[in-house]
């Protein structure tokens, strides 16, 4: 059944859904995943984002979303400017994926507390996101609702420890990805809920033994 978001589209800022509105959510969601205040950003632009995304505003909006700003926010088009006066760095450039979506970013980051991240998003239209790679780890998420992604060492019990606090709390899972390097390398599983996951539930995860990092994405 459609919503009037897929009649309608995005209340946003921007020529086009797909390069300004769905920028500004990669950008936005990058910035959470980061978990920290952007200081450097080198962003490699793929397919109609490569060709386009000067006359269309790409730029800015990936900029905007790293600031924080969301779609509809005026201030999309001073993004560069404002995040030049707030000393961040950014640097633009193309790239040729193979079998990625036309829109696609990778987004390596830095914070001001020293964390780093690589995102690779595609923006799939109507303002709607892709996150398709995590740290080079291949992932499969849209960031639409209630998103818990773990890091942690591929080993016997993470997965069981997890889901079962998420139980014992009344926590519903919509949906759960596994994915990994190698066999007993870096492991990351991405779960998704029907209900908000509490702070408190976030911290005892991140204490869990072998859990190397856990980001909870609610936008």
């Amino acid at each position: 059944m459609s919503s009037i978001f897929d009649i309608l589209g995005p209340v946003m800022v921007g020529p086009s859904s797909s390069h300004t509105a769905g920028a500004v959510r990669i950008g936005l969601v990058s910035r959470i995943l980061l978990e920290d205040e952007v200081v450097f950003a080198d962003i490699q632009l793929h397919g109609s984002f490569a060709a386009t995304y000067h006359g269309h505003g790409t730029d800015c909006a990936l900029i905007a979303g790293l600031l924080g700003m969301q779609p509809d926010d005026i201030r999309i088009p001073d993004s560069m400017k404002i995040a030049e006066s707030s000393g961040i760095k950014f640097f633009f450039s193309t790239v040729q994926l193979q079998d990625a979506h036309p829109n696609t970013a990778i987004l390596n980051l830095q914070g001001k507390g020293g964390r780093k991240i690589s995102v690779q998003a595609s923006s799939v239209g109507g303002g709607r996101i892709m996150i398709n790679k995590l740290d080079g780890i291949e992932v499969n998420f849209n960031a639409e609702m209630p998103t818990l992604i773990v890091h942690n060492s591929d080993e016997p019990g993470h997965v069981a420890a997890v889901t079962s606090l998420l139980f014992y709390n009344k926590i519903n899972i919509a949906a759960m990805q596994l994915y990994r390097n190698e066999r007993g390398g870096y492991a990351v599983m991405v779960i998704e809920s029907d209900e908000r996951i509490p702070a408190e539930i976030v911290s005892q995860i991140e204490h869990f033994p072998g859990i190397i990092k856990v980001t909870y994405v609610n936008v």
